[in-house]
């Protein structure tokens, strides 16, 4: 059994309805924190620990590899809809409840696409169809950024969660009668799945999480700093995230495209080191857009490749179980993203963009060596 392309296409357009609800958010901080009368500080803070409810993820893995990825696409669509009505109160608490319980819904969304996939294509395939499916989080920026840009300078902040609510219930009624939920050849049993999970698997599990915090923990800052560092405006904004979305559009396509034929963790590492080089190019900018976007750049294509591809690595880590190693993969990645974001604006406020982008570079240092000996390992 395999996906059709039908299938992939319809999973790909939920899965960009939710990452945009995720992704607008750190690039519109400077306008978020006025509509809330709050601080960047405070409100990275709340993204923080409201990245740290990815950590449901890790009681739906068995389930999953019991074959219910479909419902559970279809329920986090439903949740994330629900999420974008409650911040339109205009309560900050209020709004970090609201994104507590987006993140929840983007966890499980992810996690059930990747299980689903997985369950369905072979290895030597997977790295191609999850990539295909991750250009969704290129899209948010490419297609989704400009989009919110124009919603808020026209129709002001709430304008984004009320389009965000209206199209998680179209995509999900798309995703639920277009997904075939039959079970695949040769599906995983409930007693594979509660088998511990491997060294292998912690390895790949603890490089995929590393790779997430040397992207989300500058990220997450990058709307504030290109804002106050730079004087990009609410509507430039949404022209750079374009600009970055159609390089992440190209990494996760070359993910798609390369990293089955050159190996995923040869080709993750080495993007890593481009990773790197945008970080060290940031941390030079001072005040040129040029060379600053010339970083975030690097930075960009870097990270995207790297996290998409990473994926295809923790899902063969555990054939048996991919269910259960993504989900546990995720939980691990939740927590380290959340503690990343808190810092990025603690770290931002106290040394400018240096701060997050040291974190980052030792993140990317580190999912770089844990990598290796898994590469080491496999030998």
């Amino acid at each position: 059994m395999d996906v059709g392309r039908a299938q992939l296409v319809r999973l790909t357009a939920g899965k960009a309805v939710m990452t945009t609800a995720v992704r607008w958010v750190p690039f519109f901080l400077p306008t978020l924190a006025i509509a809330f009368a709050t601080t960047t500080p405070r409100l990275t803070t709340i993204l923080g620990i409201g990245e740290m409810a990815g950590l449901a993820t890790v009681f739906i893995g068995r389930q999953l590899d019991d074959g219910e990825e479909r419902m559970f696409l279809v329920r986090s669509l439903a949740l994330a809809s629900v999420s974008a009505l409650l911040a339109l109160v205009g309560n900050l608490w209020l709004f970090a409840a609201s994104y507590l319980l987006l993140v929840i819904a983007a966890a499980a969304y992810t996690v059930s696409g990747h299980t689903f996939l997985s369950r369905r294509v072979p290895f030597e395939r997977r790295a191609r169809v999850i990539g295909l499916f991750e250009t969704a989080w290129a899209f948010a920026l490419l297609v989704g950024a400009p989009i919110v840009a124009l919603l808020i300078t026209n129709f002001g902040w709430r304008a984004p969660f009320v389009v965000v609510s209206v199209a998680g219930v179209l995509v999900a009624a798309v995703v639920w009668r277009g997904i075939d939920d039959s079970q695949p050849t040769g599906a995983t049993t409930v007693k594979a799945t509660r088998q511990r999970l491997s060294v292998d698997s912690w390895l790949a599990i603890g490089a995929s999480a590393c790779i997430a915090v040397a992207g989300l923990t500058t990220i997450v800052i990058a709307g504030t700093w290109l804002d106050e560092a730079l004087g990009v405006s609410t509507g430039g904004i949404g022209l750079v995230a374009m600009a970055f979305g159609a390089a992440e559009l190209i990494a996760s396509s070359s993910s798609a495209a390369v990293a089955d034929r050159s190996g995923p963790n040869r080709s993750t590492r080495v993007a890593m080191v481009g990773t790197l080089l945008g970080l060290a190019i940031i941390t030079q900018a001072g005040s040129s857009l040029l060379v600053g976007a010339l970083g975030l750049l690097f930075f960009f294509l870097g990270f995207e490749y790297s996290i998409v591809t990473s994926f295809s690595i923790v899902s063969e880590a555990m054939p048996t179980a991919p269910g259960r190693a993504l989900a546990m993969n995720n939980a691990v990645g939740t927590v380290m993203r959340g503690l990343g974001i808190v810092a990025s604006g603690l770290l931002y406020d106290s040394f400018g963009i240096k701060g997050p982008a040291i974190v980052s570079a030792c993140s990317a240092v580190a999912a770089i060596l844990l990598l290796t000996v898994a590469a080491q390992r496999r030998r």
